[in-house]
């Protein structure tokens, strides 16, 4: 007789299919109801039928996941696929990543099922674009003869928690985005720096894990011999398990370094690998344990370590004029860690969020130079985007913080990078805006927004052509930045201002899709069709701009932007052509 005490463990073989909604958060947060509506909408007139149609079993739901077993990998594909061409058929669709895995499973009485089949599928999960399926090699195996679909080979990837790596296909057929192009290597050592994985028991290292790698790209920017990419594309990897030569591939790099961050109580370890990205080789690595109070020590260290693992010719007097000021204060760092992204978004509900996490940081410490040209820039936001309740206030907010931070430090690209900004867009000197962004490229040729920066003031002083040179370089700094839409929309602007309207709705068109919140777009691309003569997407931008802000007008456009007088007589009147009130 069996122990009813411990009753015998049940498994089986099963295809398991992983899902979850991408995007989640963010979704949640700008229409709340709306996304738990949809998502219902989904479960009960796409997923319920698809699944039984397949012979499948839905085992559980989440706030935005589901977990489906089925008898067969071939129907687990099937319906995987039938799912996602729904979804992609529907007005306004939710985008879901899927992942597909054949295992041995353990049942459980109630029905819920474990083991590493289920958790190998979660992982493939993670790992699918929005819209896209990802599979295991042996799902592949079984139904690369039977569903007729392309498959693409992903290689190998250690997946958290399992012992050896996993196989992976992507699958696609209009169903997922075009594989990234591969970029050009660099003539010199190029590297992209990723998340360092927060493996604290809580989320309290997670903003200084981000922190690690924020500084040591910082660093490693300012040696001239390297080519680094930029923070904002490297993160787009966070939390996601990416095979390094995908990343080599999509990112153009040959070096790749990675890590992670445990805190327990007041200490810390951060381990650190550079891989040679083009192979999978690992070069160096390193362990590094010490207390809170020596943080930073440990950033100067590991940078250290890797600059002479890449190239031990460097000397070590450019690791140290590397070093930024550092804040005297850790939560002032944690703070404006926090803040950064919200910085970047320029849209009016992050500058909200950026500027109030970066006013707590400040009154931490006063002198975090960082801090300072940060929240000067969401000051100089406000003025030129026409969100400002106090104009004059913001305007002597964001040159008095600017300058303070200057003073503070006169050698971080960044800070001179904010003071050009302010120098530009607040008291209008370009002569001296120019000399300040030249400088900061100077001492950071790998800064994507300082080329950012410097493309704008060049379309600001009707130099359209310099100005697409440097929005293009700073693309190329950071391909898959979420500020790419600022780089679009400053390319858009310098064809407006040489005139080539049709260009600039081309390039506006885009940076509005990546970034439907940035309403101050509308202005240039309402014009530029109305100067095309597509005058019901002028008027439609126009409507966009008023909903966005009821009281813009004519006359308060003509005032904030910094452009030519010419430039600004032609971006009037293909808004007044539009319909934008006097």
């Amino acid at each position: 007789m069996g122990d009813p005490d411990n009753p015998k463990v049940q498994r089986r073989l099963a295809a398991v299919l992983a899902a979850d909604v991408a995007g989640y958060s963010l979704l949640m947060g700008q229409d709340e109801e709306g996304t738990v509506r949809r998502i219902r909408h989904l479960r009960r007139t796409v997923l319920a039928p698809q699944v039984a149609a397949h012979r499948g079993r839905v085992v559980k739901t989440t706030g935005d996941g589901f977990l489906i077993e089925f008898a067969s990998p071939v129907e687990a594909v099937r319906c995987a696929v039938a799912v996602q061409e729904s979804l992609q058929e529907a007005t306004q669709p939710l985008r879901l990543r899927i992942g597909i895995n054949l295992g041995d499973i353990i049942i459980e009485e109630d029905g819920d099922i474990y083991g590493d089949g289920v958790n190998i599928a979660a992982r493939l999960e993670q790992l699918a674009e929005p819209g896209a399926i990802c599979l295991s090699a042996k799902v592949y195996d079984e139904v690369r003869d039977h569903v007729p679909l392309a498959f693409r080979d992903e290689g190998e990837t250690h997946v958290k928690n399992i012992r050896k790596p996993v196989r992976i296909y992507g699958l696609f057929g209009g169903l997922l985005p075009e594989t990234r192009p591969a970029l050009a290597m660099p003539d010199r050592p190029s590297i992209a720096v990723l998340p360092f994985d927060n493996m604290s028991e809580n989320r309290d290292g997670e903003f200084l894990a981000d922190g690690i790698a924020e500084d040591i790209i910082a660093a490693l920017s300012r040696v001239r011999s390297f080519f680094v990419i930029a923070r904002n594309s490297t993160f787009t990897y966070k939390g996601k398990p990416v095979h390094v030569q995908r990343i080599s591939r999509e990112l153009g790099v040959r070096y790749v370094l990675e890590g992670s961050v445990r805190i327990a109580r007041d200490r810390v370890r951060i381990t650190a690998q550079l891989i040679d990205a083009t192979t999978g080789g690992h070069l160096w690595a390193e362990r590094y344990d010490g207390g809170l109070d020596d943080f930073f020590d440990l950033q100067d260290r590991i940078t250290a370590s890797v600059v002479g693992a890449i190239q031990p010719s460097i000397r070590a007097a450019e690791i140290e004029r590397a070093r930024r000021k550092r804040p005297e204060n850790l939560n002032a760092y944690d703070l404006v860690m926090q803040a950064m992204p919200h910085v970047w978004s320029a849209d009016q509900v992050s500058n909200a969020i950026a500027s109030r996490l970066l006013d707590q940081a400040l009154e931490l410490d006063p002198a975090y130079a960082l801090a300072l040209a940060l929240s000067s820039w969401c000051s100089g936001q406000r003025v030129i985007y026409i969100w400002s309740e106090d104009v004059e206030r913001d305007r002597r907010d964001a040159i008095g913080k600017a300058r303070a931070a200057a003073e503070l430090t006169s050698d971080d690209p960044l800070v001179l990078a904010m003071l050009s900004t302010a120098r530009t867009i607040i008291t209008r000197d370009f002569a001296a805006g120019a000399l300040l962004i030249d400088r900061a490229l100077a001492l950071d040729p790998n800064s994507a927004w300082a080329w950012n920066r410097s493309g704008w003031l060049r379309t600001f002083i009707d130099e359209p052509e310099t100005a697409i040179e440097h929005f293009e370089r700073a693309i190329r700094l950071s391909p898959f930045d979420p500020m790419l839409f600022s780089s679009h929309a400053g390319i858009g602007d310098a064809h407006f201002v040489a005139e080539r309207f049709p260009q600039a709705v081309e390039w506006l068109e885009k940076a509005r899709i990546a970034h439907p919140r940035a309403a101050w777009i509308g202005r240039f691309l309402g014009a530029a069709y109305s100067h095309t003569g597509r005058h019901a997407e002028a008027q439609a931008c126009v409507r966009d701009l008023l909903a966005a802000n009821p009281a813009l007008t004519v006359g308060a456009v003509r005032v904030a932007p910094p452009f030519s007088a010419r430039v600004i007589d032609n971006l009037c009147e293909g808004l007044r052509q539009a319909g934008l009130p006097e």
